[in-house]
């Protein structure tokens, strides 16, 4: 009589079709739930003035100085943070249109040579409309927030 082995017949497979399915729906979950916020990046604490409420226009270059006097030029950060290095980060950015808006947010605790040096910076390039964002006194910021239908 004859016996047979019955293990050299199976074959066994790793299906990795399902493996593959998960992972293409765990990726898919995390792009959708991330937020691209560049400033949820930066924490910054806006000086204080007392004044009326400008929204930012659209195509307004955004240049943030955080409290350590780090450049950040929309979402791409300035290398050095000496004025070659934030004018080759401003340029970059910017292109060739010097007519934009320019939004310094600096945070309230930054140096001011680093204020002074993103104002030298851009006056090289040669923007000239530049605007300076604060937040509302703390006295003002209900009164603010009524006046705006809040």
């Amino acid at each position: 009589m004859r016996i047979r082995d019955r293990r050299a017949e199976d074959n066994p497979e790793l299906n990795l079709v399902p493996l593959i399915d998960v992972i293409l729906v765990l990726i898919i979950f995390f792009v959708i739930t991330t937020t691209f916020d560049a400033r949820s990046v930066l924490k910054l604490e806006l000086p204080q003035a007392d004044g009326q409420r400008n929204d930012a226009q659209t195509g307004t270059l955004s240049l943030l100085i955080n409290a350590d006097g780090r450049y950040f030029v929309d979402d791409r950060e300035a290398l050095r943070t000496d004025v070659e290095s934030l004018k080759r980060t401003i340029a970059e950015v910017a292109g060739d249109d010097r007519e934009r808006t320019v939004l310094l947010r600096a945070d309230a605790r930054t140096p001011w040579q680093a204020v002074v040096t993103a104002y030298d910076a851009l006056g090289q390039l040669g923007f000239t409309r530049i605007a300076n964002a604060t937040a509302p006194q703390a006295g003002n910021a209900a009164a603010d927030g009524a006046a705006q239908g809040r």
